[in-house]
């Protein structure tokens, strides 16, 4: 196996001279992975240094699920559709579904944090194909393809093809979304980074969002974390998958929190 290891762009706790790093220990993923598939893919925001662990599995493009919140929240600013956290974004229809966070009228910020699939939907909805096809081309999107359906495009389910991307070209919108390169403005992005916020420590800020994906019998086989890292005065975007029966995006968030934790990045 390459020796690229997922944290070789991070610096340890101690801040370093002009940048300068130290590789973490390829045991150190490995043992995080704990035998799952997947991959983590890591980009330095500063030097721009990208580092992955299975660069193979990296590359290769897998239903978003809903990480694509991120964007389409994005979208949603940009449009004047939703303007921040704290509004009023999803009145619940009185359909009962089996994540009870979703049973109840919710804020943008609670949504987003529920990861309410409906919600999400009448967003993109509100957006249009037209205005979300304009988007997902400026951005560079994965490999574009909405063809799906406006409200589901993003999601699998059996027979439906949805829109792909990988961890690598994840982690690297991620960087040019974070380093201020994507056509979004400061307002947009700070409602984004409240949304996105997770943990933070006295080491580090995390911030990010999962999905979870299943196969055609409905049994879960993917989980994603996709989002950054503020530690040290440096900034790491990063992605990653856990596959395989019975993953989903807890898995995944808990390879991330576990690397980063043992780097003293958080």
């Amino acid at each position: 196996m390459r020796y690229i290891l997922a944290l070789c762009v991070i610096i340890a706790a101690t801040p370093l001279a002009h940048g300068q790093i130290v590789p973490a220990p390829d045991r150190l993923v490995s043992n995080a992975f704990a035998g799952r598939d997947g991959a983590l893919v890591v980009i330095d925001c500063s030097s721009g240094a990208v580092s992955d662990f299975r660069p193979n599995v990296a590359a290769k493009r897998l239903a978003p699920c809903s990480t694509f919140k991120i964007w389409n929240t994005l979208f949603g600013l940009e449009s004047g559709i939703i303007t921040s956290g704290d509004e009023a974004f999803y009145r619940w229809d009185g359909h009962t579904r089996a994540i009870p966070a979703w049973n109840k009228d919710l804020t943008l910020k609670e949504a987003f944090q529920a990861s309410c699939v409906p919600a999400f939907q009448a967003l993109a909805r509100q957006i249009g194909p037209e205005r979300m096809q304009w988007w997902i081309e400026k951005v560079g999107y994965g490999d574009r393809n909405t063809s799906a359906g406006i409200d589901i495009f993003w999601l699998p389910a059996k027979g439906r093809k949805t829109i792909l991307i990988s961890p690598t070209e994840q982690a690297q919108l991620m960087h040019k979304l974070v380093a201020g390169k994507l056509p979004f403005s400061k307002t947009s992005l700070a409602v984004l980074k409240e949304l996105m916020a997770i943990k933070r420590t006295d080491k580090g800020a995390l911030f990010g969002k999962t999905g979870s994906g299943t196969d055609d019998r409905g049994t879960f086989v993917l989980g994603w974390f996709v989002g950054y890292v503020e530690s040290n005065g440096r900034t790491y975007a990063f992605a990653s998958t856990a596959q395989g029966e019975n993953i989903m995006s807890k898995d995944a968030r808990a390879i991330v929190e576990t690397v980063l934790e043992k780097q003293g990045l958080l």
